[in-house]
């Protein structure tokens, strides 16, 4: 069953930047996912969980009062300022009372938190998995130029890194960043009106230096983190790319050469990783330093006004309790503009991705193709993946309906590049390639992939079961069509024959399966797509000359009274093709039938003759192998060999 698709916020969906590495800039993109207007539920937590923020902190600041009460009760210093039959006073100056008050004072602040926290994480989450879905749907629509430049294991941690990223920015700014804003501006207005300006003065000098020394501290730690970064990406990338080629590895005898290799990757990773955490102790040193300056000047403050009778003891502690109370919300902040400097830089590579345009896009109103006959056109295309280097000249041909049209021709001659533009993965530089009269750039991309079908020459199987991979031709399928194209791609019989059946298990890449199986498993999966245009893409060209034959004629039952074009590498499979063109540096220099083409003696009949001639070398050379073999196989009787001599005695 495929995953629900969770379509992206209406406001901002191209908007999320890194641009200026600023939080609020960032806050702003962000916004729309946190408060998205399609959830009033959501939106409904945000606000609750803003209403408890506030309750908590005013709960939080209750806590050294309570304690100053309940010591100056204890000393018998109790000021309040009522009346002395009040009851109020009474409660203060008990210090049982106020003892249980701080006590449910400080519950309170940690269930209000905890409560807040709570209802607040399925916004951060939900804005997490947003984003994490509009970036993989974003990735997939880029072009094939973009994910033949990048390598799998990289943009995997950047889609991981910048998930965590993303949900370390929401939860911080949200859980960490407001409250601390808010604690701190209440316990100076506390200080203020408890205390005098002199406090304030050494609270503000205090969260001035606190906060400019956290601010460069970081600043000096971001490289040392994007060095971390880049060489963790590098030593994934380099892991994930060794062994998906475990057989070449293997082939190579290259198993040191590759941990050497992954090595030199996890050695710059470790010195980096080194020089962050010492820079981290660096950084939380200061800090503790900057605060504990802070610390002892508004105590020694406080200790001047006991001994001059205009503080009690109970201030003193309250300043203490205070104080340290500051500490942890600046310790807070430092961590905050830390982990989210540091967010920023994880994320800072998904937002470029984000940012950067899909180079394939349908035109605004393309409608979707409607294939009747089903005809095929180039018409005069031209294209380079490079403007210093064309492939294509002017290309043009057709493919009529039903009928199979085969594209030949020596390496680099462009015949992979006429498949890929098929599909629409690049755009044509100049020309034009219709379906039905119908210009491929001004149809949906969706209904153009939709009516092809592929057999591709290398087949790359999901890592799941055989139905599962059979079935991505048509994903509605039933149980029974799925089976239906598996037997007329003749692999059902194998399938069945497998422990687990259908159930059976690929492997990674689909290495658990033969050359053969595979090219059938991609055989079933396009016949129950069931498309009106089919492409085979050198589908025979990796497979052994048996397998061949097995293969081909599978090929050629699903290719019947279909529109259909064979990129080629063995000749041999082509020879009933209705029509032939060769593609020579990017032009068509031959076009025919097979005899026709041979007739002519030109670069088809040179093509031709050179793989006739290697393939009669290999037959000739496993007859001699076989031939060689076959004493050993069956030697003559002893008693044979001994027979004319003891004759001739």
């Amino acid at each position: 069953m495929s995953p629900p698709h969770i379509p992206p916020a209406q406001t901002g969906k191209r908007d999320v930047s890194a641009d200026g590495g600023t939080l609020l800039r960032t806050l702003t993109r962000l916004w729309p996912y946190i408060w998205p207007t399609d959830r009033r539920d959501l939106q409904i937590r945000v606000l609750l969980a803003t209403a408890l923020l506030f309750v908590a902190k005013l709960a939080t600041i209750a806590v050294p009062f309570t304690f100053k009460w309940a010591v100056d009760a204890l000393g018998g210093q109790g000021s309040a300022p009522v009346a002395a039959d009040s009851w109020v006073t009474w409660v203060i100056a008990a210090p049982i009372a106020m003892t249980l008050a701080y006590g449910i004072m400080r519950i309170l602040m940690a269930a209000l938190t905890q409560l807040r926290d709570g209802i607040f994480a399925k916004v951060a989450m939900h804005a997490v998995r947003r984003l994490a879905i509009l970036t993989f749907e974003h990735m997939h629509a880029l072009s094939l130029r973009f994910h033949l430049e990048r390598k799998t294991g990289g943009l995997t941690r950047v889609l991981e890194r910048g998930r965590n990223g993303i949900e370390t920015i929401v939860r911080m700014v949200i859980l960490q960043l407001l409250p601390t804003i808010v604690e701190v501006a209440l316990i100076v207005g506390v200080l203020l009106y408890q205390f005098d300006w002199r406090y304030v003065i050494i609270i503000l000098i205090t969260v001035a230096l606190y906060m400019w020394f956290t601010y460069y501290a970081t600043e000096w730690r971001i490289s040392i983190r994007r060095r971390m970064n880049e060489s963790d990406s590098d030593a994934n990338t380099k892991a994930i790319d060794s062994l998906l080629n475990y057989e070449t590895v293997k082939y190579f005898v290259a198993e040191q050469r590759e941990a050497r290799r992954y090595d030199r990757s996890m050695e710059r990773y470790e010195t980096a990783s080194v020089k962050s955490y010492t820079s981290l102790a660096v950084l939380n040193a200061g800090q503790a330093v900057v605060f504990t300056f802070g610390l002892a000047a508004t105590m020694v403050l406080c200790a001047y006004g006991i001994k001059s009778g205009t503080n009690t003891v109970g201030d003193f502690v309250m300043i203490n309790a205070m104080m340290i109370q500051l500490y942890q919300p600046l310790n807070f902040m430092g961590m905050v503009y830390r982990e989210i400097k540091q967010a920023m830089v994880d994320i800072e590579t998904m937002f470029n991705i984000l940012q950067r345009p899909a180079e394939i896009v349908d035109r605004p109103g393309a409608l979707p193709l409607k294939v009747g006959a089903g005809i095929v056109r180039f018409d005069n295309v031209v294209f380079a993946y490079d403007p210093a280097r064309p492939i294509l000249k002017g290309v043009s041909f057709e493919v009529p309906a039903g009928k199979t049209v085969a594209i030949v021709g020596p390496s680099g001659a462009g015949k992979s590049t006429i498949s890929r533009l098929l599909f629409r993965f690049y755009d044509l530089t100049a020309g034009r390639i219709t379906i039905d009269g119908q210009d491929i750039r001004d149809i949906t991309q969706a209904s153009l992939r939709g009516a092809i079908g592929v057999v591709p020459q290398d087949t790359v199987l999901f890592n799941d079961t055989i139905r599962y991979n059979i079935r991505y031709g048509r994903w509605e399928a039933s149980d029974s069509e799925v089976e239906e194209a598996a037997r007329l791609a003749q692999i059902d019989d194998f399938i069945r024959m497998s422990p687990h059946g259908y159930e059976t298990e690929v492997g990674e890449r689909g290495l658990k399966l033969s050359g053969g199986e595979k090219q059938r498993v991609a055989i079933a999966r396009t016949i129950l797509k069931s498309p009106p245009i089919l492409l085979l893409d050198e589908a025979t060209s990796a497979l052994d000359s048996h397998t061949e034959r097995e293969i081909q004629d599978a090929l050629e039952r699903v290719s019947r009274n279909r529109t259909t074009l064979v990129i080629a590498h063995r000749l041999s499979t082509i020879v009933s093709a209705d029509e032939i063109i060769v593609l020579d540096k990017g032009t068509i220099v031959e076009r025919g039938s097979h005899h026709q083409l041979l007739a002519k003696s030109g670069l088809y009949a040179s093509l031709w003759n050179r793989q006739r001639e290697a393939e009669e070398a290999r037959e000739k050379l496993a007859r001699v192998a076989e031939d060689a073999a076959a004493p050993n196989r069956n030697p003559p009787p002893v008693q044979d060999e001994l027979a004319p001599a003891d004759a001739a005695e």
